[in-house]
């Protein structure tokens, strides 16, 4: 059964909601629901009209960057060649990641562990679809995959929240380059 379809404005405060969380994320691990309201120039009761608790905000805010992040891929390679779109890609699993590492340690482990669950074959088929593209243009090594490249980049999680600025793009730019296809000189 499909739920019932949201008023226009009541779509835009769920927006705004998820919006103002994901903001607040980014600055600190540490959200308060009443602040969220706040930035999102919503009462308290339409917070928890559309999220009952803090755990189901940020899950939400969570699944959405999974979805934009898987939705990117496809629509990243229409626009740019195959290492270019992947470059693109891997900068907003940067965004992404600050985003997901504020969410998790916001949450309790067994609600974490079941969003990370649900997200990984996803963002997996995504990043697929972006290295077989560079691999049959020939621009991307053949010897990696997608789970591979997810490995390297779950090591962005070690960065401290202090560092993330100055370290997390130049290490994305280490990954990127070592799946470049170099071609031997002859």
């Amino acid at each position: 059964m499909n739920a019932p379809a949201r008023r226009p404005d009541a779509a835009r405060n769920r927006i705004r909601i998820v919006e103002a969380a994901r903001a607040a994320l980014a600055e600190s691990h540490d959200v308060h629901l009443n602040e969220i309201a706040k930035r999102a120039g919503v009462g308290q009761g339409t917070l928890y009209r559309n999220f009952p608790n803090r755990e189901a905000l940020l899950a939400e805010v969570y699944r959405r960057d999974v979805e934009e992040l898987v939705t990117a891929a496809p629509a990243l390679l229409a626009e740019h060649e195959p290492v270019e779109a992947l470059r693109h890609w891997l900068d907003r699993v940067i965004d992404y990641a600050e985003i997901k590492y504020g969410v998790l340690a916001a949450l309790e482990p067994a609600a974490w562990q079941d969003l990370v669950d649900h997200s990984q074959n996803p963002i997996e088929a995504a990043l697929a679809q972006l290295l077989e593209a560079g691999k049959a243009a020939g621009s991307l090594r053949t010897d990696v995959d997608a789970r591979g490249v997810l490995l390297l980049i779950a090591y962005l999680g070690r960065v401290d929240r202090d560092e993330w600025e100055s370290k997390a793009r130049p290490l994305m730019n280490v990954i990127l380059d070592g799946l470049r296809r170099h071609v031997a000189e002859e």
